[in-house]
């Protein structure tokens, strides 16, 4: 018998030990848990959302690439045509050329506000101007929006949160789960 009283104190401390840890975590933790799984959720969605977390890809005159203009001018226009409709101070940085063959179209996205402009890959006409909330909300999903704000490099910021956030979400579920077959052990050896 107290051999077994032994194993019972031994597997109650180890059971608050486990709530202690998944408690504290939470706690300093739930802002992180909350936007992630919001995020999360939302670019679930993004496909599903008429246009307006994804924006559509619109279709150009010809997917025979021989017909196309150079990137070259392709990019000269779609940089014109941002400071011409979103801004005159528009940074033209890229962050992408997203290049679809298929539907005859260049997206060129900016690095700055998550801007995009899709063009007819053969006659640059302007197919669409987009704003890129997949691409934000999926910066505040991987963290990747602190290397964003405070212009690190190395997306270093990015591989910190998401270290941080994914060995979070592997100690929830190991404590988690501990705390829900730890008192189903217990009351078995009873």
């Amino acid at each position: 018998m107290n051999r077994n009283t032994d194993r019972r104190k031994k597997q109650a401390s180890t059971i608050r030990f486990f709530r202690k840890i998944h408690r504290t975590t939470g706690a300093i933790l739930f802002l992180f848990f909350f936007l992630t799984a919001i995020t999360g959720l939302t670019l679930g969605w993004k496909k599903n959302s008429g246009g307006y977390i994804l924006p559509e890809s619109f279709k150009g005159s010809s997917t025979n690439l021989d017909d196309w203009i150079s990137f070259d001018s392709l990019h000269t226009i779609a940089c014109n045509i941002a400071r011409d409709s979103i801004s005159p101070s528009i940074s033209t940085e890229l962050e992408r050329i997203d290049a679809r063959p298929d539907k005859g179209m260049v997206k060129f996205v900016f690095l700055e506000g998550f801007w995009g402009v899709q063009l007819d890959g053969a006659t640059g006409g302007l197919l669409h101007i987009e704003r890129r909330r997949s691409d934000f909300i999926e910066n505040i999903h991987d963290g990747s929006i602190l290397d964003h704000l405070l212009g690190t490099k190395n997306e270093i910021l990015k591989l910190i949160y998401t270290t941080i956030m994914g060995f979070s979400l592997l100690l929830f579920t190991i404590t988690g789960f501990w705390l829900w077959i730890g008192p189903k052990r217990m009351k078995n050896r009873n």
